[in-house]
């Protein structure tokens, strides 16, 4: 009997799942540690965004959305969201070391890279909400 189409596995699924969860829990602390050090005015951020000339503003909203994006990493059905928040919010922070401010590029960029592998990875569970509210309405 021809095995269906559903039941033939991922290749690499349950793996790929195991590593892309990982990912996301060490994804999650480090922006919970990060954006709450934004939120409490800790002096290293307060430098930071005085150097970036915009005001101090602009370090509560990315500590915000730092914040805001760790928390939707740890829902399954929001993660590919919270990949997405984050991969915007590191793709600033890496133009701004990149053009604005004298610090390295580098770790700006391994966080918007990991944070985009989990918002493509997690993509299909996101997408899944918007095709059920759109069907609903």
């Amino acid at each position: 009997m021809p095995r269906s189409v559903q039941s033939v596995p991922k290749v690499g699924g349950k793996a790929r799942n195991i590593v892309v969860w990982v990912l996301q829990v060490v994804l999650a602390v480090v922006f919970v540690m990060v954006g709450a050090s934004k939120m409490a005015g800790a002096q290293d951020m307060v430098k930071v965004f005085q150097d970036v000339g915009v005001g101090q503003w602009l370090r509560y909203v990315t500590g915000s959305l730092e914040l805001a994006g760790a928390v939707l990493l740890l829902v399954p059905r929001l993660s590919a969201l919270g990949g997405l928040v984050l991969t915007g919010v590191m793709a600033g922070a890496f133009l701004t070391c990149l053009f604005v401010i004298d610090q390295s590029p580098v770790p700006a960029a391994v966080l918007l890279i990991l944070a985009a592998v989990v918002m493509w990875n997690r993509r299909e569970l996101t997408l899944g909400i918007v095709g059920k509210a759109v069907t609903s309405a």
